[in-house]
């Protein structure tokens, strides 16, 4: 037994190390990112906001609501399965004929990256993006914004 045990995972690292770790990284921070769907909600207000602009305002309440329950619920169970299966093959996207393989947000929000010392290397120089003063009420002055 304890010799089979060694056997196992002396074969399991060497899978691992031919194998690489771009893939199974890869799809795990996918599973992550889309198993925080029910907290973020995203399908969910771009369901209701594409379904408010295309159908009309009743339409866009009721018929926007159950699509987006449904596509959330397909997301956060497609990242769930994307976590426990991360390290084994396939390493590509699942379902991509249903949702896309990167998060969806509402037409009206554009995300952006924090105004932080990890994403604002030149914070020490005085280069850095962010707000100027935060806590004054319509001081939104900010650097290298697009």
């Amino acid at each position: 037994m304890r010799n089979t045990l060694y056997l196992v995972g002396s074969l399991s690292l060497v899978a691992f190390m031919v194998a690489g770790c771009a893939g199974p990284e890869e799809k795990f921070g996918r599973g992550l990112s889309n198993m925080t769907e029910l907290a973020r909600g995203g399908e969910f207000e771009r369901s209701v906001e594409q379904e408010g602009v295309f159908g009309g305002t009743d339409v866009g309440v009721t018929t926007g609501f159950a699509r987006g329950f449904d596509r959330t619920m397909a997301r956060t169970g497609i990242g769930l399965y994307e976590v426990i299966t991360f390290p084994i093959p396939p390493y590509g996207p699942v379902c991509t004929d249903y949702l896309s393989p990167k998060p969806q947000y509402p037409d009206s929000f554009h995300p952006r990256k924090w105004s932080d010392a990890t994403f604002d290397t030149d914070r020490q120089v005085g280069f850095s993006g962010g707000d100027v003063a935060p806590w004054f009420p319509g001081s939104r002055f900010r650097i290298f914004d697009n």
